[in-house]
C-alpha cells in the first residue's frame, strides 16, 4: 500500500498531486520548485539560490519520509534555459558531495509559475 508523504516544512502541492509517495521502501518526490514554504512565494535571487531552495524543499520531504538526500538514487532537473546548467550544477552538487545519484537534466518549454528550475527525485529508504 502506498503512503502519502506531506510536511509543512516544504511547499504545499499547487495541484492534484502529493509532495511525495512512498511505495514499499521507495520514495517518489514530486518536482520541487523554489517556493519558500512559509510564504508560498517563489524565491527571488540567482538560479543557484533558487536551485538551493528546490533542494532544501526536497530534503524536508525526504526527512518526513524517514530518508535523507543520501538515499536519493535518481533525480531529474528541468531547466527553462540550459544556459543556466553550470550554476545549477554547482548549487545541486553541493547537496551531493559524495556518491551523487543518477541524474537527467533537460531544458523544457515552460514550468509551473514560469519557474526557471524544478527538481524531482526517487529515493530508496535503507
Amino acid at each position: 500500500m502506498n503512503k502519502i508523504i506531506s510536511t509543512p516544512k516544504a511547499p504545499a502541492a499547487i495541484g492534484p498531486y502529493s509532495q511525495a509517495v512512498m511505495a514499499g521502501n521507495t520514495v517518489y518526490v514530486s518536482g520541487q520548485l523554489y517556493f519558500i514554504p512559509e510564504t508560498g512565494e517563489l524565491l527571488e535571487g540567482t538560479i543557484g539560490e533558487q536551485t538551493t531552495q528546490c533542494m532544501k524543499n526536497m530534503a524536508a520531504i525526504l526527512e518526513e519520509a524517514g530518508c535523507t538526500l543520501a538515499d536519493v538514487v535518481k533525480t531529474t532537473i528541468y531547466l527553462k534555459d540550459l544556459n543556466d546548467f553550470a550554476e545549477v550544477n554547482a548549487a545541486y552538487g553541493a547537496f551531493f558531495p559524495q556518491n551523487p545519484p543518477a541524474r537527467a537534466c533537460v531544458q523544457v518549454a515552460k514550468l509551473p509559475r514560469d519557474a526557471k528550475v524544478e527538481i524531482e527525485a526517487v529515493a530508496v529508504k535503507a
